[in-house]
């Protein structure tokens, strides 16, 4: 029963549960207080917030992915790593057999590098989605295997070399603007569009939150829980293909390393969010509103001179308080509702 000592308490669950929007929304205007006190116009000039349009949508890209399998109650350790096998692939074709080319053959071998890097995307999904769901191999041993394979893969392919000098229309997805609006940001909405939608309205996003809540009460009902699950980590990978694209685009090279910090903050992302860590809960608009907010965050460290191995750390603790919270609010909730 709810009594008014334990109000705030439910308040704030319902909070974390059903409006990470407005919650995030208020943490935001209240940071940018706090920065704007400390750096003044620095921190909402054009030139810091277009220095975040064109930081976001990678990490925004990389973080649908993680938040599709969090949703599922799984993981996907190998995102990064994936990203960058499907760079370096694209890369090696983009160099190798652009440059030589002429008139309809050189926007053709773009698109077959783009499609390359999806096949070796697809691939990876399919081993991680496979392994997981018909196997019953844990997700976390399945995708931090599959996460050692294909960085040894690209370490082992370039001997740890970048690969650099793109055609203009694939640097013009990372740096070019329309509008004065980055293309990449661009493309990273789009992208949430249809996932939300996916996940919202489809049966198959349906499926993806019941078998967060509980994966034997939905095969129980019916559903088969092995190919949602391997459909979960095929799109898993090609969102990662996606950002690989914007990554290479932006840096005009590609790298076995790229990225590498960015698997913490796929998770805290979606953990700050709303998304459930163990499945079944979680919506699109949280994770893009805890994005905006870690970015907010990450500049303003910037602009103060932080360490970025600071940053790292305090992206550590988030999710440790995050998460324990989280728990600590369902458990007060859950031990109220049975008074």
């Amino acid at each position: 029963m709810e009594t008014a000592a334990s109000r705030p308490a439910l308040l704030l669950l319902r909070f974390l549960r059903g409006g990470a929007v407005p919650m995030l929304s208020l943490v935001l205007l209240a940071l940018v207080g706090v920065f704007w006190l400390l750096l003044g116009d620095r921190i909402v000039g054009v030139g810091a917030l277009q220095s975040m349009a064109f930081q976001l949508p990678e990490l925004g890209i990389l973080s649908l992915a993680m938040m599709v399998t969090l949703l599922s109650g799984g993981l996907n350790l190998s995102i990064i790593a994936t990203a960058n096998l499907c760079a370096l692939t694209m890369a090696w074709v983009l160099t190798s057999y652009v440059p030589g080319a002429h008139g309809l053959m050189w926007g053709g071998w773009q698109v077959i590098a783009v499609l390359a890097g999806v096949a070796v995307a697809s691939i990876v999904g399919l081993i991680n989605g496979f392994v997981i769901a018909y196997l019953g191999v844990s997700p976390i041993l399945a995708t931090l295997g599959t996460m050692t394979m294909c960085k040894g893969l690209s370490i082992g392919i370039t001997r740890g070399n970048v690969i650099s000098g793109f055609p203009d229309p694939i640097v013009f997805l990372g740096n070019g603007t329309v509008g004065g609006v980055p293309v990449a940001l661009l493309i990273f909405l789009a992208l949430c569009v249809p996932i939300a939608v996916l996940l919202n309205k489809s049966p198959f996003g349906h499926k993806i939150y019941m078998i967060g809540s509980s994966e034997k009460a939905t095969r129980y009902s019916g559903v088969d829980t092995r190919r949602v699950l391997l459909g979960v980590y095929v799109l898993s990978s090609l969102l990662a293909v996606v950002a690989a694209l914007v990554m290479m685009a932006r840096f005009n090279s590609a790298n076995a390393a790229y990225g590498e910090s960015y698997l913490l903050v796929t998770i805290l992302a979606s953990v700050l969010g709303g998304v459930d860590p163990f499945g079944g809960f979680g919506k699109v608009g949280g994770l893009i509103m805890a994005l905006i907010l870690l970015q907010v965050i990450s500049s303003a460290f910037n602009l103060l001179d932080f360490s970025p191995f600071l940053t790292v750390a305090i992206w550590g603790a988030l999710i440790v308080a995050v998460a324990s919270l989280g728990v600590a609010l369902e458990n007060s909730g859950a031990s109220r509702r049975s008074v």
